[in-house]
């Protein structure tokens, strides 16, 4: 890194979240394009594909050595696709960010369970830090590689982990809705205009691949159902728990988060439409006796997915944590 520029290549900037993370570096005040990807824009223009960023750099193929010359990589591929990828770049010395969860578990077993494959890399699991910003600060700014936390898990970690650290909630049910950005773009019927406008529905019951990511990182079983939403982007989860305090489970809930930029604690329970276009959480809780309830917001592009990889970059770099994201949500 030179005069606190950082070098980026993003691979799989095509996808949502990949795309995201090219809109957030082509503003970013402390980082310079060096190498963006996509199979499918090959050798086009980042600006004749998404004219909205007045960018004149040509997209490459992951295979250009042009990524070993980045400070830091983003891999925004599906996941087990760029788990080999990351290998190769930690190897050549590059920073990574991967998007996936190929490097999010600490249990290569799980991970392999869940994804039904066989890792590829997994002597490099050892290396890499859970990139949930807010917990991990520390680690994450000596970090060659940071794997960015679920969408549909940011949602319910940052409400739920500092009540499971302190033993304040069990039975826990996390029920989230999500806007279609949330499923990738992909070519799907189950996914498209027609299917989805003025529907709402549950998938992944009993089998989506966050729920073990979510028991992992709390230490609980939690009982996870995700919903697709007729809209474009931002997810609501409603987490339902029983505490043996509810007095301590509210104040641990209102007091984790001071000071922090992009997670906070609502006295109202907070809408999709407060979070979305921004990096920011935002959550509310209400107790009855021995019973709570969260409601957290985030939009599921940014502090679910490119936001909060833009956030790790900026703490491996010592750059303001704050630099590129947004934290206001469109009036």
């Amino acid at each position: 890194m030179k005069n606190n520029i950082v070098k980026v290549g993003i691979v799989g900037a095509n996808g949502y979240a990949g795309a995201e993370v090219l809109r957030l570096i082509a503003a970013h005040p402390n980082a310079q394009l060096t190498a963006v990807t996509s199979r499918a824009h090959y050798g086009k223009r980042v600006c004749d594909v998404f004219p909205a960023l007045p960018c004149e750099l040509a997209f490459t193929d992951m295979a250009d050595n042009v990524l070993k010359t980045c400070d830091v990589v983003f891999v925004a591929l599906p996941q087990t696709a760029g788990a080999a990828l990351v290998g190769e770049l930690i190897d050549a010395g590059v920073r990574v960010v991967d998007l996936s969860a190929d490097y999010r578990f600490d249990d290569v077993a799980l991970y392999e369970r869940v994804y039904k494959v066989t890792h590829p890399r997994p002597d490099l699991n050892a290396l890499s830090v859970y990139g949930l910003c807010e917990y991990n600060r520390d680690k994450i700014r000596a970090a060659k590689l940071v794997a960015n936390p679920g969408c549909y898990v940011t949602s319910v970690l940052l409400p739920m982990l500092p009540l499971c650290k302190a033993g304040l909630a069990s039975d826990i049910i996390a029920d989230s809705k999500s806007g279609v950005s949330g499923a990738g773009r992909k070519s799907d019927e189950a996914y498209g205009f027609c299917a989805l406008d003025e529907n709402f529905k549950a998938y992944g019951v009993f089998n989506h691949r966050h729920a073990p990511e979510m028991s992992e990182k709390t230490g609980a079983e939690i009982l996870f159902t995700p919903h697709l939403l007729p809209i474009k982007r931002g997810i609501l989860s409603t987490v339902y728990f029983k505490t043996p305090d509810a007095t301590a489970a509210l104040d641990a809930l209102k007091t984790a988060y001071t000071g922090e930029k992009f997670v906070e604690y609502s006295e109202t329970l907070p809408e999709i439409t407060t979070v979305a276009h921004t990096n920011r959480c935002v959550f509310s809780a209400r107790f009855d006796g021995n019973r709570g309830i969260v409601v957290s917001v985030i939009d599921n592009l940014l502090k679910g997915a490119a936001g909060q990889a833009v956030q790790n970059m900026n703490i491996m770099f010592g750059l303001d944590e704050a630099a590129g994201l947004p934290r206001y949500a469109p009036i």
